[in-house]
C-alpha cells in the first residue's frame, strides 16, 4: 500500500509548491494589460516587453488556484518609436470565462490580476464618477467608510468680486468643483467637463441610471449623475451678471499652498477681464451650451430647475450677440491659471447648436448652419476635441439631435466618420494599440487619450462600427494599465496605480493614498516643471516623459475635463 501512496503524496508536495510560488511572485511591469479587466465578447489583449526573447509560449491563469484557464504564444515584437519598447502582443480574446486571472510567461514573470465578465468597469466608472464628490468646493466632503478619513470641511466660504470684474464687495462662494489640483474655479474648463458629462448621461442614461454615487442627495428622486452635476451647475448660476454675460473664473490671486481646502483662507475673488464688459465671450458661450443641455436633460426631473436653465442659457446668448469676441487673459494681480482663448467662434457654435437642439428655435438653427461649413475641419483624426476648441461637440450636437439640414448632416457625418476610420487604423497599427500620435504627449495626453476615445464613440452613434468601439476602448485599456509603466492613471483602481498626484488635497496631509478615482495628466515631452526636467532626461521617448512625482505638475496633474470623458467612455461600458 506504502508504494501506491507515496508518487501521490509526492504529487501533492509538488502541486502545493508550485502553487505557493505561483502566489507569492510579485507581478512584473513587463507584462501590460488592463488591471480593471475584459468584456467576454470582446478582444482581450495584453502587451508583453521582454529584454530579450525568452520563448513564445504564455498562459492565463485562474488567481484562486492558479489553474491554467488558457494557452496561447506571444506575437513577433514590434518597435514602438514613441516609447522605445519592442512589444509582443498576448492575445486571448478565445477565452470568454468570467472570473480572476492573470498571466504567466516563462522567463518573464506573472501580471497583474484583473478580470473578465460584464460588470469589469463599474467600480472605475464610480470611482471616476464620484471623484467629483470629492472635488465639491463651499461644502464639508466625507468619502464615508469606504474611505475611512478622506474628509475635509467646508471650504472657500468667503468671496468676493475683484476689481477686474467691474464690481466690487462681497460675493457668494458656493458650490461647484475644485478644478484641478488647485482650488480654482474656472467656466471655461467647467463648461466642457460638464457638457461631456451630460452627453454621457443622454448617450447612456439607461446604462448609468441606477448607479449610485453616495452623495447626501442620494435617493431624491433624482440619478446620482445628475445630483452631482447639478452641484456644479449651481455654482455657474453665480457666474453670470444680470446682463446675461458670464465671469470667466472664480479663484484667489495666487495658488495656495500644498494645504487641505479649509485651510485655504485666501479670498475667492470673482475675475473678469478688467474692462467693459468685464465679462469673457467664451465663458459666456460655453456656459450658454452647457445650460442648454441641462434644460433638456433635468426636464423629466425637475421642469422648474430645467427652465431656470433654459433662462440663463438663453441670456448669455443675447449678451454673446452684443459681444462675440471678448477673450479673457489674467488681469495684472493674478496668477492662477487663466485658460486663455483668443477665439470664441467654437463656444458660440456648440450655444447655438444646443440651444437649437432644446429649443427647436430658428434662430439658433440660422446662426448654426451659417457657420458649421467654417468648422468641419475641427474634427481632425489627430487632435480631439478640448476645453479650447469646441466646435466638435456643436457638430457631433446638431446630427445627434436629429436636425433638420440634409445637406449639414451628410457633410458633418461624413466628415466624423473617414476621421475615427483614420484613428481605429492608426490604433490598431500602434503596437500599444492606442490612438495616441507622436505629438499628443502633451499636457495632459491622458485626457487627449480619453477624448479620441470618447470622439469614437460618437462617430460609432453616427454610424456604427464595430472597429470604432473596439479602438475606444483600446484607449481605456491604455488608461487602465496597459501601457509602457504597466500603470493605472486611475487612483487607487487597480494593483499598480499611480499614487503622488499633482493634487493639493491628496498631498496636503494624512492620505497615504491620494483620493479616489481621478486620472493623471500622464506622458508630456514638455517636461514644463522643475521636477520634470531633473527626473526626466530631455531624450526620453515621448511615451515615456512621465513620473509619479506631486511636484511633476506637467505630468502628474488631475482636471475634471480629463475625467470627464473618461466617465464617458465608462459609461458605454457599463451593464443596465
Amino acid at each position: 500500500m506504502a508504494y501506491h501512496r507515496q508518487p501521490a503524496k509526492l504529487l501533492c508536495l509538488l502541486a502545493c509548491a508550485r502553487f505557493l510560488a505561483l502566489s507569492s511572485q510579485m507581478p512584473t511591469v513587463a507584462i501590460k494589460l488592463d488591471q480593471a479587466g475584459y468584456l467576454p465578447s470582446l478582444p482581450k489583449l495584453a502587451m508583453v516587453v521582454q529584454h530579450e526573447e525568452r520563448g513564445d509560449a504564455f498562459t492565463v491563469r485562474r488567481l484562486n488556484d492558479n489553474s491554467v484557464a488558457f494557452h496561447g504564444n506571444l506575437e513577433p515584437p514590434q518597435f514602438d518609436g514613441d516609447s522605445g519598447d519592442y512589444v509582443r502582443i498576448a492575445g486571448f480574446s478565445q477565452l470568454t470565462e468570467t472570473g480572476k486571472f492573470y498571466l504567466d510567461i516563462p522567463g518573464t514573470g506573472r501580471s497583474w490580476s484583473f478580470a473578465i465578465g460584464p460588470d469589469v468597469f463599474k467600480r472605475a466608472y464610480y470611482l471616476a464618477m464620484r471623484s467629483y464628490f470629492g472635488q465639491r468646493c463651499g461644502t464639508a466632503v466625507d468619502l464615508g467608510s469606504e474611505f475611512p478619513g478622506y474628509k475635509h470641511a467646508a471650504c472657500h466660504m468667503l468671496g468676493a468680486y475683484h476689481a477686474s470684474s467691474g464690481k466690487d464687495g462681497p460675493h457668494a462662494s458656493s458650490r461647484g468643483w475644485h478644478d484641478a489640483g488647485d482650488y480654482g474655479r474656472y467656466v471655461v474648463n467647467s463648461g466642457i467637463t460638464t457638457g461631456t458629462l451630460l452627453w454621457a448621461w443622454e448617450l447612456y442614461g439607461d446604462r448609468i441610471k441606477n448607479t449610485g454615487l453616495r452623495l447626501p442627495e442620494s435617493g431624491r428622486g433624482e440619478p446620482d449623475i445628475l445630483q452631482e452635476i447639478r452641484w456644479n451647475l449651481d455654482w455657474l448660476f453665480t457666474m453670470q451678471d444680470l446682463d446675461g454675460g458670464v465671469w470667466h473664473k472664480q479663484t484667489s490671486d495666487r495658488f495656495c499652498p500644498f494645504i487641505m481646502p479649509e485651510k485655504d483662507t485666501l479670498v475667492s475673488y470673482v475675475i473678469g477681464i478688467g474692462a467693459a464688459p468685464f465679462k469673457s465671450s467664451c465663458a459666456t458661450a460655453d456656459f450658454a451650451a452647457v445650460m442648454a443641455i441641462a434644460a433638456r436633460v433635468y426636464r423629466p426631473f425637475d421642469g422648474a430647475y430645467a427652465q431656470k436653465c433654459l433662462r440663463a442659457a438663453e441670456d448669455a446668448w443675447q449678451w454673446l450677440n452684443q459681444n462675440p469676441n471678448v477673450v479673457f487673459q489674467n488681469p495684472p494681480g493674478i496668477s492662477t491659471g487663466d485658460y486663455g482663448d483668443a477665439h470664441c467662434e467654437d463656444e458660440r457654435l456648440w450655444a447655438a447648436a444646443e440651444l437649437a437642439r432644446t429649443t427647436g428655435h430658428s434662430s439658433y438653427t440660422e446662426y448654426f448652419l451659417q457657420h458649421y461649413g467654417e468648422f468641419l475641419d475641427s474634427v481632425q483624426p489627430a487632435k480631439p476635441p478640448t476645453w479650447s476648441m469646441v466646435a466638435p461637440l456643436a457638430l457631433w450636437s446638431y446630427v445627434l439631435g436629429d436636425g433638420k439640414d440634409e445637406r449639414a448632416i451628410k457633410s458633418i457625418r461624413q466628415r466624423s466618420i473617414d476621421t475615427a476610420n483614420q484613428i481605429a487604423e492608426r490604433t490598431n497599427r500602434h503596437p500599444y494599440r492606442i490612438a495616441l500620435t507622436s505629438n499628443d504627449y502633451i499636457w495632459g495626453s491622458n485626457g487627449v487619450t480619453a477624448n479620441y476615445a470618447m470622439q469614437l464613440l460618437i462617430a460609432d452613434r453616427l454610424r456604427p462600427d464595430k472597429r470604432y468601439v473596439e479602438a475606444a476602448f483600446d484607449d481605456l485599456h491604455y488608461l487602465l494599465g496597459r501601457n509602457t509603466f504597466s500603470l493605472s492613471w486611475v487612483t487607487q483602481h487597480g494593483e499598480n496605480a499611480f499614487k503622488h498626484p499633482h493634487h493639493r488635497l491628496s498631498a496636503a496631509e494624512g492620505f497615504d493614498l491620494p483620493w479616489p478615482g481621478l486620472l493623471s495628466g500622464g506622458p508630456n515631452a514638455g517636461r514644463q516643471d522643475p521636477v520634470m526636467k531633473r527626473m526626466v532626461a530631455p531624450d526620453t521617448p515621448p511615451a515615456k516623459a512621465y513620473v509619479d512625482e506631486t511636484g511633476a505638475f506637467a505630468c502628474n496633474e488631475v482636471a475634471i475635463n480629463w475625467n470627464a470623458p473618461l466617465v464617458f467612455v465608462l459609461a458605454a461600458l457599463q451593464n443596465p
